[in-house]
């Protein structure tokens, strides 16, 4: 897990994470992550032991409400903002169809809302991102129609964000500083569809697009290739597992079926890591991945696996997976103390 719009150092940016979540799947039999992980605009890397699992849902999954089911395609329905204009519009549509004809996702329909839904966009005291939506009804009744009458099972949603961001904060984020303003209410819009209607989510956001900048951080780039996001939701969607809150299927997966999570150690804070923290699951916590939270495991109680680098975090969970304790790849193994009972 690595949360939306905290400035990550890896997965702060779309798709700057892929390549952690490529290495985890070799060592792992089932890695269920988040959009912000996943999402590289234009750019993906479908993982087949991969499971694309909006942050809400992953919340509800690691308190033990909801389960995961494995689906071999999703009818995803697209919702687009109002506010789009005509141009850009047109954009997503010929994405959309580029999706349907190239990949072979399927896409059930396009509605578009009945008024536009306003996004706002927020910056809280420490940092991290959010925002919020003018006409969540609008969305609302948008996605309703999609999965009554249209028979969506997954939703693609597609908000027209503002264009006027900060100059500086947009610069620094080009030039991979900074935290990217737009992750923070992208959360809130899949969050709200999730919640209401139990059903796969992601967004992807309607910009304008940026001058060309022959600095470009690389980590960047991902978002300045085309005219739309969109690409890497679709393909998201398209296999993302339901949520089921009843089991009834020998593949579906549970809260008490994990046996790890990977976290950057400064975001430990999450309902996710919060419910799972009891359960038998490993909290590994990543060092270098720094965030603007100041969360830690030590703050909040949590035991964990305190690693510097992804690379180590996959040596621990090769250890895990080969049930040896981790502790004794080190070179100094503590001697066990015998104790008396009281």
């Amino acid at each position: 897990m690595v949360p939306t719009g905290i400035g990550a150092a890896i997965g702060g940016y779309a798709g700057d994470a892929i390549p952690v979540a490529r290495t985890l799947s070799v060592v792992c039999d089932r890695i269920i992550t988040h959009p912000n992980v996943l999402n590289g605009a234009q750019l993906y890397w479908p993982i087949p032991n991969t499971w694309y699992v909006e942050g809400y849902g992953l919340d509800q999954f690691a308190a033990g409400r909801w389960g995961l089911r494995p689906v071999h395609q999703n009818r995803i329905g697209v919702v687009l903002d109002q506010a789009i204009e005509p141009d850009l519009h047109l954009r997503h549509l010929q994405a959309i169809d580029a999706a349907r004809a190239t990949l072979g996702v399927s896409i059930t329909d396009v509605c578009i809302t009945d008024t536009p839904l306003g996004v706002t966009l927020k910056t809280a005291d420490s940092g991290a991102t959010w925002g919020t939506l003018d006409h969540p009804d609008s969305l609302l009744r948008a996605v309703e129609h999609l999965i009554t009458d249209r028979n969506a099972s997954a939703i693609a949603v597609v908000a027209r964000f503002p264009d006027d961001l900060d100059s500086d904060a947009l610069q620094a984020y080009r030039q991979g500083q900074g935290v990217d303003a737009l992750a923070g209410a992208e959360a809130v819009i899949s969050h709200l569809v999730v919640q209401q209607f139990q059903i796969p989510c992601a967004h992807a956001p309607a910009l304008s697009p940026l001058p060309l900048d022959p600095h470009l951080n690389p980590r960047a780039a991902a978002e300045e290739l085309g005219y739309t996001f969109l690409p890497s939701v679709l393909v998201g969607l398209s296999q993302a597992p339901q949520f089921i809150s009843d089991s009834g299927q020998p593949t579906d997966l549970w809260q008490d079926q994990v046996d790890a999570v990977v976290v950057p150690a400064s975001a430990c804070g999450s309902g996710a890591i919060l419910s799972l923290n009891p359960t038998q699951a490993h909290i590994i916590t990543v060092a270098e991945n720094t965030t603007t939270m100041n969360a830690t495991t030590q703050s909040l109680g949590i035991d964990s696996i305190p690693v510097q680098s992804y690379a180590a975090a996959v040596g621990v969970l090769a250890a895990l997976k080969a049930g040896v304790d981790e502790k004794t790849l080190r070179p100094a193994i503590p001697p066990l103390v015998p104790h008396n009972l009281l």
